[in-house]
């Protein structure tokens, strides 16, 4: 098979941690305060941060977690005393003068952080949702917006290595127009726990949870935001789940690409769980498929069998969360906005939520019809 080599363009917000006064580009190191320290915060902890102060961009001043045990997470893996590591937020927010908030709690959570570190002058880099509802979500843009303040959501898998490499090919106009997207996540789940035991309690887990990354990367692979959505959603009786764990979805973009998604968390095989998705690109001129971290290009004629031919990944130091936090670093030290700050990210709300809302209500919705009705409605 052929293997084909292509170039990753970096963008100046990638290189590095500079403000610029001048003409000189300057360095500084920014402090943040992590709050959230257990569960996926442990994977901050040992995965996405310590880059940080490798590269002297940021380090850690406090962390906050509910639960003293998981604070050893922060400990280990930041270097942070013991006395800097505290089961109250408001006294970690008013005991260190920080930069920024990392913000790694349950959605229903995030608004009141969002509000501490507000109340403390803090830029904010928050993991997905914005919030638990559109009402939260919007509140808190809104919120942002007022305190003059930056902030972005991390959506870790938008920024995975296999699909940076699609979205790549697919805007590198070398196979034509995107027609539409397939979009598949299945996984075996099913017991409680199995997914983290606050997920399974959620009203709506593969929505909220687990959508809202893969709508994200159907954002970002088409170019459009959503237009019209229709989802289908239900919890199989083997499925130890508060809220529906399977759906699917039918979704028109504003550019007129169409994407069709399939999601569920109660299978009975993981045949593409986390990380390991099935994403198909129909082109004009040839189909890219991802399957399980693999990337292949397919051509044929009418009567013909296809041929495929092997696309290599993408490679740079990091990527998913610890990319994100980079991004963000450079963008409040002078950079250029990440993709993910909150302004657009209220995109990606607006489909988890218009989706939940045709689920509901059996009918299609108009995404951005949804978004202007949510931000016209007291906050």
């Amino acid at each position: 098979m052929t293997i084909l080599l292509i170039p990753f363009i970096l963008s100046k917000s990638i290189l590095g941690p500079t403000a610029r006064q001048g003409d000189t580009w300057m360095t500084k190191t920014l402090r943040y305060i992590l709050v959230g320290t257990g569960g996926w915060g442990a994977t901050w902890c040992d995965r996405f941060l310590p880059r940080l102060a490798e590269m002297n961009k940021a380090v850690p001043v406090a962390a906050v977690d509910k639960d003293p045990r998981a604070l050893e997470n922060a400990r280990t893996h930041l270097g942070l005393a013991a006395e800097k590591c505290y089961t109250d937020m408001d006294r970690a927010f008013a005991d260190n003068r920080a930069d920024f908030a990392i913000v790694v709690v349950p959605p229903d959570h995030h608004e009141e952080v969002v509000d501490a570190a507000l109340a403390h002058d803090l830029d904010i880099l928050s993991e997905k949702p914005i919030a638990d509802t559109m009402e939260a979500s919007i509140r808190i843009l809104d919120k942002v917006r007022s305190a003059g303040k930056k902030m972005a959501v991390n959506m870790t898998h938008r920024f995975d290595q296999d699909k940076q490499t699609l979205e790549t090919r697919i805007k590198s106009g070398d196979y034509g127009r995107l027609n539409y997207l397939i979009y598949r996540f299945t996984h075996n789940c099913r017991k409680y726990g199995e997914m983290g035991g606050f997920r399974h309690d959620m009203p709506d887990p593969l929505l909220i949870d687990a959508a809202v990354h893969h709508f994200e990367v159907l954002r970002s692979l088409s170019g459009g935001d959503g237009q019209t959505i229709y989802a289908v959603t239900w919890n199989p009786p083997w499925g130890e789940y508060a809220g529906d764990t399977t759906g699917l979805v039918t979704l028109q973009m504003t550019n007129g690409v169409r994407c069709f998604y399939e999601g569920a968390e109660a299978n009975a095989s993981s045949l593409n769980g986390w990380a390991q998705d099935y994403i198909r690109a129909e082109c004009e001129n040839g189909t890219l498929e991802l399957n399980q971290r693999e990337l292949r290009l397919w051509r044929g004629g009418a009567w013909e069998k296809p041929l495929a031919q092997d696309l290599r990944l993408l490679e740079r130091k990091v990527w998913m969360g610890a990319w994100v936090a980079e991004m963000f670093c450079d963008w409040l030290l002078g950079g250029e906005p990440p993709p993910t700050r909150v302004e657009d990210n209220i995109q990606c709300s607006a489909l988890v939520f218009a989706a939940i809302e045709s689920a509901r209500t059996g009918r299609p919705v108009d995404v951005q019809e949804f978004l202007q009705k949510g931000r016209a409605l007291p906050t």
